[in-house]
């Protein structure tokens, strides 16, 4: 009787497990990563770069390429008034909350699509200049393809998983560019933070990385169970600019870390002597039954100049005068695009492996910019990550806690201040004017996550 419970046992427990392998399996996604010189369109590293993947809301990069080239053509203007129909209601989150038969100026749905990744938005302009989400697609497919995208097929406009609906982090780098490039008038919205979406402000699915990674500023994340964490992100600094795609990451903080690590990688080998190569624009694609009247461009952008580059100091991530803006933007945003299904992947790294020390080279840099403050007593206590032999190390180590969604840290200002310690000049990496609570949260989250942190108490 007792062998026979022992043989039962077994058979549930290697039951559950095989469950659980099978359900991880199925989540899974992919690892992909492209790594370009977007003044060259010189490729710099690359991982799985042809491997047709999910690419999720990052499809609404070109859904954006497709609605600026209406607007070009006269199609569109941002002022033209979209009715919302019934299938654009009926997409799953993220969403702007458009009602069926509402009204609504175009340039809030680029907005939304933009900045929130809302898909009712998307959805709702496919259908308004080409008369049907479908015939939307087929015309996205083929501008891909002018634009060299050659292993790319949409589906949709939004990127929620559907059979056939592919990319490569290759494809996706290239449209990247191509944003940039080809429509610089619009490029600052992938900047944006937060804005005006007619019927409510939305928050940035991106505002981590735009937020504490210096020269940051676009352009797209994604996420579904099928894809994983998918984002392209583009930075400048000086003369150089890098734009670095991953797909499949297990979380969004491992993603934005592993972006990170790869933009860092971009400026190391980008070649300043090789002259810029802007692409030739391409024709657009003609449909041959236009489903909406042709318009002229009347209110069309005609100057909207791409964002300045930020100020050249160390990253610093400054502290939001209104409390309840960071917590409207808890409520209204998630840090990518909601998902429908419950996420079961567990991070293939521990957190102390995310970002390799020796992986660049340090470069020189500036000074950290330290912001002052009124703060009450109970806002004057720190969390130190570490002490560091550079300054270097001691920015990327706060870069890295930094991304990792940390809500206690949200509200923090990084500060690097130098100190002797039995005689060597080490750099004591911060996190400073947090509350005592705050700051016992924090460290006990980094403390999981197998990362040094101690609290420190005010004039410490």
């Amino acid at each position: 009787m007792l062998r026979q419970i022992q043989h039962w046992f077994t058979a549930v427990v290697v039951s559950i497990f095989m469950t659980a392998v099978t359900i991880n399996s199925a989540y899974a996604a992919p690892y992909a990563a492209v790594v370009m010189d977007a003044r060259t369109g010189q490729i710099l590293h690359s991982r799985n770069a042809d491997t047709r993947l999910h690419p999720a809301s990052l499809t609404k990069m070109m859904t954006l390429y497709v609605v600026f080239q209406a607007i070009e053509r006269g199609e569109i203007t941002l002022d033209t008034k979209v009715k919302v129909s019934r299938n654009a209601t009926n997409e799953p989150p993220s969403k702007l909350g458009l009602r069926v038969g509402q009204k609504i100026a175009l340039r809030y749905l680029i907005r939304a699509s933009a900045v929130k990744s809302a898909n009712d938005a998307a959805t709702a302009m496919g259908e308004a200049i080409s008369g049907s989400e479908a015939a939307f697609a087929r015309r996205m497919t083929e501008t891909g393809r002018r634009l060299g995208m050659k292993n790319t097929t949409f589906k949709n406009a939004h990127g929620l998983t559907r059979s056939g609906h592919l990319s490569t982090a290759r494809d996706m780098t290239l449209l990247g560019r191509r944003l940039f490039y080809d429509y610089p008038q619009y490029y600052n919205l992938f900047s944006r933070k937060t804005t005006d979406a007619g019927i409510k402000q939305v928050y940035n699915t991106n505002r981590k990385l735009l937020g504490n990674y210096r020269g940051a500023d676009g352009i797209k994340t994604g996420y579904t169970n099928a894809a994983g964490f998918n984002l392209v992100a583009s930075a400048h600094r000086g003369r150089k600019r890098v734009i670095a795609t991953v797909f499949g990451g297990r979380t969004s903080s491992w993603r934005n870390a592993r972006v990170a690590e790869l933009l860092d990688m971009g400026f190391k080998r980008v070649n300043t002597r090789l002259a810029e190569q802007k692409p030739a624009k391409i024709a657009p694609v003609i449909e041959t039954a236009p489903k909406i009247i042709k318009v002229a461009a009347v209110g069309a952008v005609r100057k909207s100049p791409v964002p300045k580059m930020r100020a050249t100091v160390a990253p610093v991530l400054v502290a939001k005068n209104d409390r309840s803006a960071v917590e409207n933007a808890i409520l209204q945003a998630v840090n990518d695009d909601k998902p429908t299904q419950p996420q079961t992947t567990k991070p293939l790294m521990r957190a102390e492996d995310i970002i390799p020390v020796a992986l660049v080279t340090p470069p020189t840099p500036a000074e950290p910019r330290v912001v002052t403050r009124t703060s009450k007593s109970d806002q004057e206590w720190s969390v130190q990550v570490g002490a560091y032999g550079t300054k270097y190390e001691a920015e990327k180590a706060l870069l890295k806690s930094a991304l990792s969604n940390l809500g206690p840290l949200d509200n923090a200002k990084r500060r690097i201040s130098p100190a002797t310690v039995n005689g060597a000049r080490l750099y004591r990496a911060r996190f400073v004017g947090l509350s005592q609570a705050d700051a016992n949260k924090a460290c006990s989250r980094l403390r999981a996550r197998l990362q040094t942190c101690v609290t420190v108490s005010p004039g410490s």
